[in-house]
């Protein structure tokens, strides 16, 4: 009686170890993220990411894992690096120059991309209500008038400044649009907009020093995942040189820029956690209309005005969304 016990025993066991053995070598669907940009500096939009999957109930190492690849802003990587996450993933969550790299090199994947430009012009998507194929996602796309908001807010911060600058990143399409609508704004209230571009961080330097050489009393910098990796070196040159600036992402006033009004980054990764969530579960991106936000946010930094010795008109401070310092 006793062996037979033993036996038994060993044979539950046996079984016990078969499952365990099959459950830790569960594959888990993968969620691909791919970037243009280094991974340094945007831990944070892979934290908004998992919390957005979490948030569909998906848990990141439970429910999903998620595969990360960065072209450190070197954009010839991208194809490859897009193929390589097709091979593997459920779905792909990328930024705009990262989409479309996937859409060609991974096809058959679908594609939910985080873009701070027209994803129907870059050709990602038939329209917003009715995406189409495999690819959907979530844009803070401002139509253009994103430029001529920035414009006006930091001509109101800054009254005096007659000439300004626009500093952008030519690579980066919807930069031309920025400035274009800057300049129109320009134009009509009798100001002068002066433009430089860097396409590399290597260039930032040359490029603020001859926008100041010029005359330049503030500066609106144009929004670009080159710029956003390089948000320390544009604010310390703003520092450096003393000159106001506005940007389109809370990420440089939370690290001493001046302001910043745009559309919520980590907020849209949120989404599209979300939405790659609802894919992974069989959804059809097709069915998914591209996300748009509702609202932009001004972020002020009162403790750089102070370094500025810049006074805000406190009108423009009572309507900021969030005031640091």
């Amino acid at each position: 009686m006793k062996r037979r016990e033993a036996l038994a025993r060993l044979g539950v066991i046996g079984v016990a170890s078969i499952a365990g053995a099959r459950a830790q070598t569960r594959v888990l669907p993968v969620v691909g993220v791919l970037r243009s940009t280094p991974a340094a500096g945007f831990e944070h939009v892979v934290g908004a990411l998992r919390e957005g999957l979490a948030e569909a109930g998906l848990v990141d190492g439970r429910d999903v894992s998620i595969v990360q690849r960065w072209a450190d802003n070197d954009l010839a990587r991208l194809p490859a690096l897009a193929a390589e996450l097709g091979r593997v993933a459920a779905v792909i969550v990328a930024n705009s120059q990262a989409a479309v790299a996937a859409k060609s090199a991974a096809p058959g994947v679908p594609l939910v991309f985080v873009s701070a430009d027209d994803p129907v012009k870059r050709g990602l998507v038939d329209s917003f209500a009715r995406p189409g194929g495999l690819v959907t996602g979530v844009t803070f796309f401002g139509g253009g008038q994103i430029g001529a908001k920035r414009f006006e807010l930091l001509a109101e911060a800054v009254p005096r400044a007659d000439v300004l600058g626009f500093l952008r990143d030519p690579s980066w399409g919807p930069g031309s649009i920025e400035a274009g609508e800057a300049q129109g704004v320009a134009s009509r209230t009798g100001r002068r907009l002066l433009q430089a571009t860097a396409d590399h961080a290597g260039e930032l330097g040359s490029a603020y020093e001859s926008l100041v050489a010029q005359g330049v009393r503030a500066i609106i910098v144009g929004g670009s995942p080159e710029f956003t990796s390089a948000r320390r070196a544009l604010v310390d040159l703003a520092a450096r040189h003393r000159i106001p600036a506005i940007y389109d992402q809370r990420d440089f006033p939370a690290i001493g820029g001046l302001m910043s009004y745009g559309g919520s980054l980590v907020g849209a990764y949120r989404q599209a956690g979300e939405y790659a969530a609802r894919i992974v579960r069989g959804a059809r991106p097709a069915e998914l209309p591209v996300l748009q936000p509702t609202t932009f946010a001004l972020v002020v930094n009162v403790a750089t005005a102070r370094d500025l010795k810049l006074e805000l008109p406190r009108a423009l401070i009572l309507r900021a969304d969030e005031v640091i310092g």
